[in-house]
């Protein structure tokens, strides 16, 4: 007697168990390789942002101080509105931006307190002759701060004449200061860090009123002028 056997295709119960532990295994591994890289990865990313933030910050503060004016306080001084101090810095410069008007505008580039940390902010307010015998904290009043920096990063500045020489401080001095470096600190441990940087000021002296070269040649000009002719040549092309 002959009998017809059809074979079934499919996995067997213990086919399945294997499948399913190779399954884990793998699951496993990438699990332990992710774990591994992906904390890295993410310092990696918020390492470049911070580049970028304080890259950022050191060129608007470099093109800040590259734009100082020098403008006195009011008509009865001479001496420019410029205060440096190792932490802050305030000085004039033409308005620019949005919500500005044409003038000029103080600026003050500082540390202050926000949410219990220390952040560097850039604020302003519009510039007007101040009195006599006030000081900048009693008469300007800067609003609009902006946030340029936060930690654990932290700005000092130092500011160098002509001599060269750095200092701590400039304050009630008759010219601005040549150059400002700009100090970029590790908060923590007190580390500078790569991204200093040397802004140069391009104003060193108050504007003239007129052109003095051009008034001193109509007043060494003889009276009556040649219109261009000398004595024995020939007359140039346009004279009477």
């Amino acid at each position: 007697m002959r009998t017809n056997s059809t074979d079934e295709a499919g996995f067997t119960l213990i086919e399945t168990l294997v499948a399913l532990a190779l399954t884990g295994l793998i699951l496993s591994a990438l699990a332990t390789i992710t774990a591994q890289w992906l904390p890295n990865w993410n310092r990696g990313i918020d390492r470049i942002q911070r580049s970028e933030e304080v890259s950022i910050a050191m060129e608007r503060i470099a093109a800040d101080l590259a734009a100082t004016d020098f403008v006195p306080a009011n008509r009865d001084q001479k001496r420019p509105l410029f205060d440096g101090s190792p932490l802050a810095v305030t000085f004039v410069r033409t308005a620019l931006g949005p919500n500005t008007g044409p003038g000029l505008e103080v600026v003050r580039i500082g540390e202050t307190t926000d949410q219990g940390r220390l952040v560097m902010v850039r604020s302003r307010a519009p510039f007007g002759p101040l009195p006599l015998g006030s000081s900048l904290t009693e008469q300007i009043h800067v609003a609009n701060p902006v946030v340029l920096l936060r930690p654990p990063y932290r700005l000092s500045f130092s500011y160098a004449g002509p001599d060269r020489v750095w200092r701590d401080s400039w304050h009630e001095a008759d010219k601005l200061p040549a150059s400002v470096m700009i100090v970029v600190r590790d908060a923590a441990s007190e580390r500078i860090l790569p991204y200093s940087t040397v802004a140069l000021i391009h104003v060193d002296a108050p504007a003239k009123s007129g052109n003095s070269d051009a008034s001193q040649a109509s007043t060494d000009q003889p009276a009556g002028g040649d219109n261009g002719n000398t004595p024995g040549a020939a007359a140039r092309p346009g004279g009477t």
